[in-house]
């Protein structure tokens, strides 16, 4: 008996382009290398040390994601989770939406020019802090995304960043955490 030859049915995978452009301006938080430490240090069970005198312009740089060239970036998985919960918003299957399409990189360049924020915030049981972050006045981020034509489309894709950006937004303080920062539409394109 021969054997019989299965050939699989490709996917069908594309790739397209798309700017999201800042509806408020961006608050972003890297982990900074200090806080990594500690961190660490806790689940090492060392012992902790004083507390070091508060530097707000080390704060604000340590804030900021950077690509290896200099440039600021954003993690692509903080986008791609914004434009899931989009998907569910219009109705999608939040897992299917996510296996549907990918950003690619690691972190993607943000179009702005940062500057330093001082907020007061509460951490742990309430108490009372002040943080130095990178704020984002204006910014935009060309995503490069791949995509499966067979199970969505670029316009469905566009659909969903649009509702997250609405929706979820990005960063700290987004709509989701119950701010008001990090929301974005989709670049029209000509």
């Amino acid at each position: 008996m021969a054997a019989e030859t299965v050939a699989p049915e490709r996917i069908d995978v594309r790739r397209i382009s798309v700017r999201i452009v800042g509806d408020s301006p961006l608050i972003v938080h890297a982990w900074s290398p200090k806080a990594k430490q500690m961190m660490l240090d806790k689940q090492m069970k060392k012992g902790t040390q004083a507390k070091e005198a508060k530097d707000p312009e080390r704060d604000y740089e340590e804030s900021r994601y950077r690509l290896e060239d200099g440039r600021d970036g954003f993690p692509a998985v903080g986008v791609k989770a914004a434009a899931i919960r989009g998907a569910k918003a219009l109705g999608m299957v939040m897992t299917d939406a996510r296996s549907a399409f990918h950003i690619e990189g690691d972190l993607i360049v943000i179009d702005g020019t940062p500057r330093m924020r001082e907020d007061m915030v509460r951490v742990g049981m309430g108490t009372a802090d002040i943080r130095y972050r990178a704020e984002y006045p204006t910014w935009s981020i060309a995503l490069p995304i791949t995509y499966n034509a067979r199970t969505v489309s670029a316009e469905q894709i566009v659909a969903m960043l649009d509702a997250g950006g609405f929706g979820t937004g990005i960063g700290e303080w987004r709509p989701e955490k119950d701010g008001q920062f990090g929301r974005f539409h989709v670049e029209a394109s000509a």
